[in-house]
């Protein structure tokens, strides 16, 4: 759980420390930062002479400062109503008054004011969403280099002085297998716990670590800090949740279908596929065009259709996969945007309202493609791994009704029944009589046509004509 607590302010210089102010934009009303409860809700109190003993002082060294409001923002439940200013721990308690002052009557000059202390939100958060948003995640080279699974960062060109402030150190790193991810461009698929002692406040948390590209080439340090929940209830690049969007990525961590994002620098409408950050709760995107869809998966060959469904961010269900270590062979994959590749889904996660909408599934499973296709041509499908609602297997047959798209179920084969129940003379007799007055064998030999509805001769020529067919029109004369 993330925690932040003071000590000892006074004991850290004011000229080396900076307080942190923000204005509820709600409330509309300055105040001065004291922390983040366990909650992720900002603790603060206001800014006047008698509070300044309870101040958040921090570092303004620009690396410090940097990470440390990188992962302050994230610590926090619901940041984005919230505006922060950077001031000198000195001046704060006058900064806050004049900020106050254009919060209630506002003029050109407290605008100024304002903008020259606001700290916006941290780069280093905007990175991992902003990247696929606005620009390319790196130069062609680069990008070349993580497909080939390359080093992008040099092990000598990290400043693990810094991390060491942090309380990271290479070794522990190295030793955890995460330090060649983090050479070649990703984050760590772990979380650290941070500690930082800026002397007036300790903030501790938990962060997965990773690198970005600094002004001189060399890496620069990024912490993504653990958020309690993800942000959905804000506009993200111009795109607002649906109670489904939120339903599959609460569920999933995985939206499931492709959307538009705006660069809010250009304006440009970028197609992209949305997940969660699993460890971090972060909102990612990741460009459509640079998605990436192998040919094949565990051992089963995609087909186009399925590539083109992953590429769309929809899950597939896969069956015949090659999972050494597991008896289970099937299971839905879909591309996370986080990861950059595709996942499988297990158990909860299988995404039912994917399945549910999906023609192909019926009853608990999705049939493949070729099971699909023999059901489409009007052929009797039958199905031995179904599973009833307490995970106890049956078997049957399934039928697909073209014109309603509806399937039908049966224990027994509908062909094999069909077969057997052939229709008898009578009844043949009786269908073609009722429906159309015509004859058939049982009638064939009286010359005059049965009425609808008779079922028999009536006359006694007719009864005799019927019982003895063999007897010609010489025998009327003979009497029993």
């Amino acid at each position: 759980m993330s925690e932040q607590t003071i000590e000892n302010p006074q004991q850290y210089p004011e000229q080396l420390s900076d307080v942190l102010l923000v204005m509820d934009k709600e409330k509309k009303k300055i105040q001065a930062v004291t922390g983040v409860d366990e909650n992720g809700k900002l603790k603060t109190v206001d800014a006047t002479k008698k509070n300044q003993s309870q101040f958040m002082r921090v570092d303004r060294a620009g690396d410090l400062f940097t990470n440390f409001f990188s992962n302050f923002w994230r610590q926090l439940k619901d940041p984005t109503h919230l505006s922060f200013f950077k001031v000198p721990a000195k001046e704060a308690v006058e900064t806050a008054k004049e900020m106050q002052k254009q919060v209630d009557a506002p003029t050109k000059e407290g605008e100024a004011v304002m903008v020259k202390h606001e700290v916006k939100e941290p780069k280093e958060q905007q990175q991992e969403t902003k990247k696929d948003v606005e620009k390319p995640q790196a130069t062609p080279e680069t990008q070349q280099a993580q497909e080939k699974n390359e080093y992008r960062y040099k092990v000598e060109d990290v400043d693990w002085k810094t991390l060491g402030q942090f309380g990271i150190n290479k070794e522990k790193i190295e030793k955890d297998g995460q330090l060649d991810l983090l050479l070649k461009g990703y984050k760590t698929n772990k979380v650290y716990p941070i500690s930082v002692n800026f002397g007036s406040a300790i903030m501790r948390s938990e962060a997965r670590l990773g690198f970005q590209d600094g002004e001189n080439g060399k890496p620069v340090f990024v912490m993504y800090g653990v958020r309690h929940e993800p942000n959905l209830k804000a506009p993200f690049f111009g795109h607002e949740f649906t109670k489904e969007d939120k339903e599959n990525l609460l569920k999933t961590g995985n939206m499931g279908c492709v959307v538009e994002l705006t660069n809010p620098k250009t304006g440009e409408k970028i197609p992209s596929v949305i997940s969660i950050d699993h460890l971090t709760n972060e909102v990612i995107a990741f460009r459509q065009e640079r998605i990436k869809i192998p040919d094949e998966i565990k051992g089963v060959k995609l087909t186009e259709d399925q590539k083109r469904d992953l590429k769309e961010g929809k899950a597939i269900y896969l069956e015949g996969l090659d999972f050494k270590n597991s008896t289970n062979k099937n299971a839905h994959v879909q591309f996370n945007a986080d990861k950059k590749y595709t996942e499988f889904l297990f158990g909860d996660k299988a995404p039912k309202q994917t399945q549910e909408n999906d023609p192909k599934y019926y009853r608990g499973k999705t049939f493949s493609d070729e099971q699909y296709k023999q059901l489409t041509e009007g052929k009797t499908l039958y199905v031995s791994d179904f599973k009833d609602g307490q995970g106890n297997p049956y078997k049957g047959y399934v039928t697909l009704n073209k014109e309603t798209g509806g399937y039908g179920f049966s224990f027994k084969n509908p062909n094999a029944l069909k077969n057997k129940a052939q229709p008898t003379e009578a009844y043949k007799t009786q269908v073609a009589v009722n429906s159309d007055g015509k004859t058939n064998e049982a009638t064939k030999h009286i010359k005059e046509p049965l009425k609808p509805e008779q079922q028999k001769p009536k006359t006694r020529t007719q009864q005799q004509r019927q019982n003895f067919p063999n007897i010609t029109a010489k025998s009327k004369g003979v009497r029993r």
